[in-house]
């Protein structure tokens, strides 16, 4: 057994312990006060979290429990249904239309639009002649409202009087109405949400590579690297942050895609090109089917969240 010395020097010894880390949790304390970290902490987090509580968690709370009920939105909603609204979305031919029609935007964004536009960004970060103009000509689709693209496209496809048309009769031959078909109408969409967005990840890609650090580049040159050596063993990898921000916003946005739909097709034919806030819009909001639309919407922001934080937790780690 210890004898009575050992046994005061360790009681000594713990409470220097202790002091020393009150002493050093107190010093940390008053750094973090010195630096002005607690202070604009206490000054700016509370309207930061007062704003996403009105804006976005009190809505989400309000749309889940609104989707219990049978409710058209007028009056005070009384008829309790319970998960039914969600039972019906789930049984409705339409919804898993527009779930496959955003998975075929994301497989579209992220197989041709993201590599065209990584190497466009390739090509025009160099400096040469003409490169601000081309990224400007390239950027320009980005910056023109959904629903005036979706306009001008509607009469580049109309298949009377639309460009469309006017080259099919050029070669002699009778335009297809795409916006009219359901096995042509998706294929339209997506062609005019590559032409829209690839523009600003490829602005994106090239402000990363302006940012890249040029002697890492120069240093594979001297040692031998081919271009393509460059390009896949310093430059992509170099790239890969920049990337992984640009899926991203690529499957954030394709999940949310709904101003480019409702002037080209409103989701239509036969919901051949409904996404999924196309198809809330139509079987909810027009029709008056709040409680219904509000499961969707809940269905959809579960979706979205899921996807972001495990996103973040799996791939942007390092960021």
């Amino acid at each position: 057994m210890p004898g009575a010395g050992t046994t005061v020097a360790v009681a000594g010894s713990q409470a220097f312990d202790r002091r020393t880390s009150t002493s050093t949790t107190g010093s940390s304390f008053r750094r973090s006060m010195g630096d002005g970290r607690f202070a604009a902490l206490a000054i700016f987090l509370p309207p930061a979290l007062l704003l996403f509580t009105v804006f976005v968690v009190l809505p989400i709370s309000e749309a889940a429990w609104y989707s219990g009920f049978n409710w058209n939105g007028f009056g005070k909603p009384t008829n309790w249904i319970g998960f039914d609204n969600y039972r019906f979305v789930f049984e409705t031919r339409a919804f898993w239309l527009a779930l496959r029609n955003n998975g075929l935007i994301i497989l579209v964004s992220l197989s041709i639009q993201l590599p065209l536009a990584l190497a466009l960004a390739l090509i025009l970060a160099e400096r040469f002649r003409g490169a601000v103009a081309l990224r400007m000509l390239f950027f320009m689709p980005y910056v023109l409202a959904e629903i005036a693209t979706g306009l001008i496209f509607s009469f580049v496809y109309d298949g009377d009087y639309g460009l469309l048309a006017s080259i099919y009769r050029f070669f002699g031959a009778e335009a297809p109405h795409l916006l009219a078909s359901p096995d042509t109408a998706m294929f339209a969409v997506l062609i005019v949400i590559v032409w829209k967005y690839f523009g600003f990840h490829m602005m994106l890609f090239i402000a990363a590579l302006q940012g890249m650090d040029k002697n890492l580049v120069e240093a594979a040159r001297i040692d031998g690297a081919s271009r393509g050596q460059v390009l896949r063993h310093v430059v992509i990898p170099l790239l890969y942050p920049t990337i992984r921000l640009s899926v991203f916003f690529a499957i954030v946005g394709s999940l949310q895609l709904f101003d480019l739909v409702m002037p080209l097709t409103r989701g239509g034919p036969a919901d051949s090109s409904n996404t999924m806030v196309s198809f809330l819009y139509n079987n909810g909001i027009s029709r008056m089917r709040v409680g219904y639309g509000s499961a969707i919407g809940v269905i959809l922001f579960v979706i979205c969240v899921t996807f972001a934080f495990t996103y973040k937790r799996w791939f942007m780690r390092d960021e």
